[in-house]
């Protein structure tokens, strides 16, 4: 069973932040530049909060706010939901879709080992489907595919 250990060891543990006292068009700036979907906020090196591009497509208009005025900690996602090491790609699948998140991070003792996203947990299985498939045809043809 695949865990998320194995895919931070495949992609590595970098992972890109903000600090809640950022201006929201600052973290966009990190977003564009560093071509991600989600930053975590991180506050004296714990994690408070994630950003997401949703949480701006569908706060800072509908709030009046404007991303150079505003700050991470107005528009950020509060209640995180974050991960173990040891959490199988499986669980990360079914908390994804029935908690409606595209990004989940890897917590160890509440220090942030890194940042999965749904992108992640999918090329993971597509990768072990593909592994899968090969073992049964080398199994049913013995060597000879």
């Amino acid at each position: 069973m695949i865990k998320v250990q194995d895919i931070l060891d495949k992609k590595g543990s970098q992972f890109w932040f903000v600090a809640p006292n950022n201006t929201v068009y600052e973290a966009l700036e990190m977003m564009a530049s560093k071509d991600v979907g989600a930053l975590m906020v991180v506050d004296n090196g714990r994690l408070v909060g994630m950003l997401s591009e949703r949480d701006y497509s569908r706060k800072i208009i509908l709030r009046g706010l404007s991303s150079k005025n505003s700050h991470v900690c107005d528009l950020m996602t509060k209640a995180v939901i974050g991960i173990k090491p040891d959490t199988t790609i499986d669980d990360c699948m079914a908390l994804m879709t029935s908690k409606r998140i595209r990004h989940l991070p890897v917590l160890e003792k509440d220090k942030i080992m890194g940042l999965i996203s749904i992108g992640d947990v999918v090329n993971s299985v597509i990768q072990d489907q593909h592994i899968i498939i090969k073992d049964l045809e080398n199994y049913i043809y013995g060597g000879r595919f």
